[in-house]
């Protein structure tokens, strides 16, 4: 689709309000941008505009330039990177290059992916406080400023507290308000929601929808979270290899699914699910399709009034493929585990659970449902304050860690972290080397685990200079090189985009059919059909929901008490009848009840 200068009303920006400077707000002219090094653009002859009061979501695959352009917003591409930089970037009528970053900060507001990166004060107003004291705001006017903009975004109250203590959602949240004391016209979102459960994600989507019909706030956000953007945008762009591919409301972007599978973005959970109804030509006689797909949940439920089924889905409800396990053995058991933390924290209230050898195990709750808690008691990092936890039968307190990580694999969130070699080969087969093996048997596990994640072409390159989601092939490699019978993996697919997520469960499932047993941590749980056996919810410390991963889905007791919201395609089903008693999970599953199938970025 050919770039246009598309935002609201008839000259192409909103009108102009409280006496501010005609015209759009941010303008890209024929944009272009090379990093130091690089061997090819990372923008490349942008050329937009987004008006007042706009909110844009920005979509696109994992290196396709989001990120360049959001910092581009703020002078920080080119003037912190450096690099070859063409064209112009204006914000309010000022020249991003020439103008310090000091005072486009004053105009844009930035919110990284992960809030921990940008939180450094000791209380929530220090953190507000903090930039404005840097500006030598006076005293009276930081604290009204600070005041304004707790309240804005629901954190009055909670002036004194220790931004460790908050949650996940309110550490965004915080964020967001710091950017906000700086009086900023705009705000800028780099996937700020990849790292937080649905409930928290949900609190920031809503936070920046009232910011901007309330107060105006224009927002431009890069993310994955296709759902929800299509719920808020007034319009989407496309970026692709540095280009932007298209553009337009959310209605036309995420409804052409053809071209979205072709830049590797995932639609809306909705917009698959009625292709596969409108492919399976499952209407009533007489009635015309839809002349487009539903991109919400709310007109998807409107379209299918106008568009009835016409068959029943009852007969063609799969049966779910789950693997007996029941004499497979224990893997992982913990009896009436409870764990509090010193400062009284009860993490953990009386968890019971036994994981079968070979089980492909989820484990889904909201930040603080006590997940990661229960996972460390798995690897001898936190012991029980009461309760037992058991490997394999045998009592988890009689070995050391590291006896455990020939038993035990983990990868945890952000892989990049566990990696320090120089090389690809090294890493795999440090924890070999540290423990005195032989190097013919090193090197000999280090080729069958390079060879496992077609990981041998890369054995002497830098870890650092692969993509992120082969650094995640390290280092499950480095794992298996030590040959675990057990894998745990806690969000392996955070800041990928929808084909590099797939390609992650992929590899996850087929380590699941070699006979290993893996134990996966996500709060995506739209990706868990088609790979998970069993799913798990947590919440309070507690697990509230156990069991195969439809039932789970459909059993709207657990899922609310662990403030989870199902997949949108779950939660469509049971407003429709015919869907209703099939249960789908999701597009894909769907399709196989109407013997479709669906293509995949």
């Amino acid at each position: 689709m050919p770039q246009a200068n598309t935002a609201p009303g008839e000259d192409g920006h909103l009108p102009i309000r409280d006496g501010r400077p005609e015209g759009p707000l941010i303008r890209f002219d024929n944009v272009s941008y090379r990093y130091p090094g690089a061997d090819r653009p990372a923008l490349d002859k942008i050329g937009l505009t987004i008006g007042r009061g706009e909110i844009v979501g920005v979509i696109g695959p994992t290196g396709a330039g989001k990120t360049t352009f959001c910092l581009a917003l703020n002078g920080i591409v080119p003037q912190f990177f450096g690099g070859e930089f063409h064209g112009s970037v204006h914000i309010a009528g000022l020249d991003a290059i020439e103008t310090p970053t000091s005072r486009l900060a004053q105009l844009v507001g930035m919110v990284f992916e992960d809030p921990e990166t940008q939180i450094t004060a000791t209380t929530v107003e220090g953190e507000v406080a903090f930039a404005l004291e840097n500006l030598k705001v006076p005293t009276p006017e930081i604290a009204r400023r600070v005041g304004e903009a707790l309240r804005a975004v629901g954190l009055a109250g909670q002036e004194t507290r220790h931004p460790a203590n908050l949650s996940g959602g309110q550490k965004q949240r915080l964020s967001i308000a710091a950017a906000l004391a700086l009086s900023s016209d705009i705000i800028v979102l780099d996937e700020p929601t990849s790292q937080l459960d649905p409930v928290a994600s949900a609190e920031v989507f809503a936070i920046l929808l009232k910011l901007n019909r309330e107060n105006g706030l224009t927002v431009v956000m890069a993310s994955h979270a296709s759902e929800e953007l299509a719920e808020i945008a007034d319009r989407v762009l496309l970026i692709s290899d540095g280009k932007v591919a298209a553009e337009g409301p959310p209605e036309t972007v995420f409804a052409a699914t053809e071209m979205l599978a072709e830049h590797r973005v995932r639609p809306p959970d909705i917009v698959r699910s009625f292709e596969v109804l409108v492919r399976d030509g499952s209407s009533a006689p007489g009635r015309r399709k839809p002349s487009a797909l539903p991109v919400t949940l709310e007109a998807a439920e409107s379209a299918i009034g106008a568009y009835p089924l016409a068959v029943s889905l009852s007969a063609a409800a799969p049966v779910d493929t789950r693997r007996d396990v029941s004499k497979a053995g224990v893997a992982l058991a913990v009896d009436g585990l409870i764990h509090i933390y010193p400062d009284g924290t009860e993490a953990l209230r009386g968890v019971d659970l036994t994981v079968a050898n070979g089980e492909f195990l989820g484990i889904v709750g909201r930040n603080g449902s006590g997940k990661s808690t229960l996972v460390r008691h798995f690897l001898h990092l936190l012991s029980p304050s009461s309760g037992t936890v058991r490997v394999a039968g045998d009592d988890i307190s009689e070995f050391k860690v590291s006896d455990l990580a020939r038993r035990i694999g983990y990868v945890s969130q952000n892989a990049h972290a566990q990696v320090f070699c120089d090389t690809v080969a090294k890493e795999v087969g440090f924890a070999l080397s540290m423990m005195k093996r032989p190097k013919a048997d090193i090197d000999a596990a280090v080729s069958r685990s390079l060879a496992a994640m077609d990981l041998a072409q890369a054995a002497d390159q830098h870890p650092m200079s692969l993509s992120r989601g082969d650094r995640l092939r390290v280092v499950i490699a480095a794992v298996l090189a030590l040959e675990p019978q057990i894998l745990i993996f806690d969000e392996p697919t955070t800041g990928q985009d929808w084909r590099g997520s797939l390609a992650i469960l992929d590899m996850l499932r087929a380590l699941n059919r070699m006979g290993k047993t893996v134990v996966l941590i996500t709060h995506h749980l739209y990706l868990l059909p088609g790979y998970v056996d069993r799913l798990v919810v947590m919440d309070g410390g507690r697990i509230v929901g156990d069991g195969a991963l439809r039932d789970v889905f459909y059993d709207n007791s657990a899922m609310a008490a662990a403030g989870l919201v199902p997949p949108q395609t779950v939660r469509f089903a049971e407003h429709v009848p015919a869907l209703g008693v099939a249960r789908p999970l999701g597009p894909d599953d769907l399709a196989a009840m109407l013997g479709l199938r669906l293509e995949v970025a």
